[in-house]
């Protein structure tokens, strides 16, 4: 099950109290203060983990609670650290606050770990605060109290190229034949439920990872269809593949629909570089001849695909080099 958003509440550990204690030893009747200090509370920690691809592990534990820190000794003992909750989560999320929606983390490296809460530190034990004037001081410090937070965890799918298009244009099949992914495919719309990867091999060891994104219709912006739910997910690629289905009425307005919910979702939509896809060519009674296409594939014998995944190449050459972490 693909689950892209979840709340969550974290709470780093609590810092340990120092000692009130004093040395007591035989024919030592007024002994040294001998206090430990309290431990340190247990931070939380993020890690980026490549191998996850859904956040709905966190559907069934929503609460992450650090270890706090053990209270001082007598004879200097400082109490134990508490322990640290490490909480793995999928490549390309991102962890914001619920109250004040600020975003805190930006997943985006492997094994990475990113602290995102530091545990209370421990109170000093009355050790240290033994003076020329003050030989036997009765306080020590309290631990600091560690810090909680509510949490919004979105995923946000990595990908090179995003094919965007009305429901039944012909994404998932695209995707199919282009990669080793193998989503779900029926003559029924919205059978795409969640965004399908696929890496797509060209050349000599070479490789770009492409995205079947769930199909928008108009008003997707607004939260009709899958659209709203599923826009954040091409916020992340590199480049987009406007599919369009060759049954459609009018090409051009189909495109400006799709460009639309886009832009209405996002400005930075404007600057991404597209590539303009008729699909299902074969369906046609005459073979499309315009100029406003940059492709064009057939759903039976999809020819042309070498030299689609080559158009693409190159245009993901025009920007930047393909993300790393698909490298590796």
């Amino acid at each position: 099950m693909f689950v892209d958003y979840v709340n969550i509440t974290v709470s780093s550990g609590d810092g340990g109290h120092g000692k009130v204690a004093f040395r007591r030893e035989k024919f030592i009747p007024k002994g040294t203060p001998n206090g430990g200090d309290g431990g340190r509370g247990g931070d939380i920690i993020f890690v980026g983990d490549r191998n996850m691809n859904t956040l709905l592990d966190f559907t069934l534990n929503r609460k992450f609670i650090a270890e706090n820190g053990q209270n001082g000794g007598m004879n200097d003992m400082s109490g134990r650290n508490g322990r640290s909750v490490i909480i793995k989560v999928p490549l390309g999320t991102v962890i914001s606050d619920k109250i004040t929606n600020e975003i805190y983390l930006d997943i985006a490296d492997d094994k990475k770990e990113y602290k995102l809460l530091e545990g209370g530190k421990g109170g000093w034990g009355n050790a240290h605060f033994k003076t020329s004037t003050r030989q036997a001081p009765m306080y020590a410090q309290p631990g600091i109290a560690g810090i909680e937070r509510q949490l919004n965890l979105e995923l946000k799918v990595i990908a090179d190229v995003g094919l965007v298009g009305y429901p039944n244009a012909g994404k998932s099949t695209l995707l199919s034949v282009m990669s080793n992914a193998r989503p779900k495919i029926a003559d029924y719309p919205f059978t795409t439920l969640f965004p399908n990867l696929g890496i797509v091999k060209y050349g000599n060891y070479r490789s770009f990872v492409m995205a079947d994104i769930p199909g928008l219709i108009k008003g997707a912006s607004e939260g009709k269809g899958l659209g709203l739910r599923f826009l954040r997910h091409i916020e992340r690629t590199k480049i987009l593949i406007y599919l369009i289905n060759s049954n459609s009425e009018d090409y051009k307005k189909d495109f400006k629909v799709l460009q639309n919910e886009l832009f209405t979702y996002s400005d930075a939509m404007r600057e991404k570089p597209f590539i303009k896809i008729l699909s299902k060519k074969d369906l046609l009674e005459k073979k499309y001849r315009g100029k406003f296409f940059d492709h064009e594939i057939s759903s039976f014998t999809l020819e042309g695909l070498e030299e689609l995944k080559l158009l693409i190449a190159e245009k993901l050459k025009e920007i930047e080099k393909p993300l790393e972490i698909w490298e590796k």
